[in-house]
């Protein structure tokens, strides 16, 4: 009922083209070498800011699937991933191409990623709203260790030393103590500049350590397009290529959906998982980094159902699974929604509209991405020379759009460089960008949870639910680096490369 409610609401000519745009948007981001969903999100993210938050959000959920879908391309064309969950599309994908089959690959690789997205949609549908109604039963301490397990989760996740991770973690969480204070309501850690007692604008921030970071980087590498393009001889898949292809796009879809509810399985996990597990159970593996297409059908599958599987803890929990989660818990909060238990209860009507623009959103992309797979092609041959200067204009004025200030403007190129730094330097971002979005959370739910039991520290084992979630949380990390370890050593032998993860 609530579903087709927001449905209802969502199919209006400007809902859907702002839908289609947002579509558009991520898939054209999203094929272009070197611009993963996470850089994606943040440079288009000032785009969204014009908009209501809905109607922001709808565009958002719209560019967040476009740029997954947009990272198996060049993975396919050009054995460049966009990021590491699209690492084992390269596998089989870039052989295809060599073989004449890219067309063949880029719409297995789209009908996979569709039908995984509207499983993942209906999973989202149906456990969602029962997690969230059990989430209600939290007080401080029980959304306190929840911040904690989002902590511990993408510290995980990033790739670098955990030692790293923290450090960056504390450098956010300062950053955020900026502005006035949640209990005192004066201004702190401004040094008596007035311009600091407003404390750091999000969107700023993102879009420097992503949007403008990447232009940095990308000049220093000098990103030219030296590597073959292949011509896209055949648009459609045959009926042999859909047969072979059926299975493994459910069996991804599966393992990636119900890994990807799991806090810290990430979609370079669940993506190479589901390669692996194609393989065992292929009549012939010796066909496998050959060019075979269940190694793309599988694995794209996976990636995207743990997209989509990754909404639920974000929605009812507010605990992002993957770094461009992270990104989009940033971009909630800064429409004025806060991810969790509540969400389904004070913006029940906005929620349910965003999940339906989500199905709408599927549905557009795989009637825009079949016909268009050639043109996807031939963006991936643009200059970055072309790109740089377009990226950091809609930045600027990204920037400067949300108070209309110059500040924020500053502010956006400052930690810019800071990116590029991080980045030179092999320092996280992504711990970094959790602890500004979830420390005022942190702080708040922290003092809540001293005052009710009087300084008593004690106070998040003795409480059941609490101390359950902490020993979740352990479970998870421990299984989550095991897995974490698993996925770097394959990617390592695969590309002769180490990847942060996404």
């Amino acid at each position: 009922m609530y579903l087709l409610n927001g449905l209802s609401e969502v199919v209006t000519p400007y809902n859907l083209l702002i839908i289609l745009i947002g579509s558009l948007l991520g898939t054209l981001v999203g094929v272009l070498p070197g611009l993963g969903p996470t850089s994606a999100i943040a440079v288009l993210l000032p785009v969204t800011t014009f908009l209501d938050p809905a109607q922001g959000m709808m565009m958002m959920a719209g560019i967040y699937y476009g740029a997954m879908y947009g990272g198996s391309t060049t993975a396919i064309l050009m054995n460049i991933p966009g990021e590491s969950s699209s690492v084992p599309a390269t596998l089989d994908g870039y052989p295809l191409s060599q073989l004449g089959k890219a067309g063949t690959a880029l719409s297995i690789a789209a009908i996979g990623s569709f039908i995984a997205g509207m499983i993942g949609l209906v999973g989202l549908v149906l456990f969602a709203p029962l997690l969230a109604d059990q989430a209600l039963k939290f007080g401080p301490p029980e959304y306190f260790t929840l911040m904690l397990i989002a902590l511990l989760v993408l510290f995980n996740l990033t790739g670098f030393s955990l030692r790293k991770s923290i450090l960056m973690g504390l450098f956010g969480f300062l950053v955020s103590l900026v502005g006035i204070g949640l209990t005192t309501g004066m201004p702190r850690f401004d040094f008596g500049f007035s311009f600091l007692s407003g404390g750091f604008e999000m969107v700023s921030i993102i879009i420097g350590l992503f949007a403008i970071t990447e232009v940095l980087k990308g000049l220093e590498e000098n990103r030219a397009q030296t590597r073959k393009h292949f011509k896209i001889k055949r648009l459609y898949p045959s009926k042999k290529d859909l047969k072979q292809s059926g299975a493994p796009i459910i069996r991804g879809s599966l393992l990636g959906f119900f890994l990807g509810i799991l806090p810290g399985i990430s979609a370079t996990i669940t993506s190479f998982l589901s390669y692996d597990l194609e393989k065992k159970l292929s009549k012939q593996p010796e066909k496998f980094g050959k060019g075979a297409i269940e190694g793309v059908a599988g694995p794209e599958s996976a990636n995207n159902a743990t997209s989509s599987g990754g909404f639920i803890p974000l929605l009812s929990l507010g605990i992002p699974a993957s770094p461009p989660l992270a990104v989009l818990l940033a971009a909630l909060m800064i429409y004025g929604l806060t991810p969790g238990p509540m969400l389904f209860e004070q913006n029940s009507h906005m929620v349910w509209m965003i999940i339906a623009s989500m199905f709408i959103g599927n549905i557009i992309l795989l009637i825009l991405n079949l016909p268009l797979v050639g043109l996807w092609a031939k963006l991936t041959e643009v200059p970055f020379g072309i790109l740089a200067p377009i990226i950091l204009l809609i930045s600027m004025i990204g920037a400067y759009s949300v108070r209309n200030s110059m500040f924020d403007v500053v502010v956006a190129v400052l930690f810019g460089v800071f990116g590029y730094f991080f980045h030179k330097f092999q320092w996280p971002i992504i711990p970094f960008i959790l602890c500004i979005v979830l420390g005022p959370k942190i702080e708040s739910s922290f003092i809540q949870s001293m005052e009710m039991s009087s300084g008593n520290l004690l106070i998040f084992i003795e409480r059941p639910i609490s101390l359950t979630i902490l020993a979740i949380a352990v479970v998870f990390f421990i299984l989550s680096i095991f897995l974490m370890k698993r996925t770097k050593k394959r990617i390592f032998q695969e590309t002769g490369e180490e990847q942060e993860f996404s």
